[in-house]
């Protein structure tokens, strides 16, 4: 899968991050980093940051939602 999103259950940013990645029609992996430990400590490693959501596209990783950035690696990944 080239999009995952990392997220909690908790968490209200997660959740538009994932409408709006539906809204595009692009598919996702959901990746609930508060049940899944190896997944939380892989996106620190690789991030830096602890916050969520994280999103994975290709190889690089958006921290927040931050419409503008995603949009962004969508079209460099011509998934969008």
């Amino acid at each position: 899968m080239e999009v995952v999103v990392y997220s909690t259950k908790s968490c209200p940013w997660c959740v538009k991050a994932k409408s709006y990645l539906d809204s595009l029609k692009v598919s996702y992996e959901s990746v609930d980093v508060g049940s899944n430990k190896e997944a939380a400590r892989e996106i620190v490693e690789k991030t830096r940051q602890q916050g969520v959501p994280v999103i994975k596209v290709g190889e690089r990783y958006i921290v927040g939602f931050d419409q503008n950035a995603i949009q962004g690696a969508l079209k460099e990944a011509e998934l969008i």
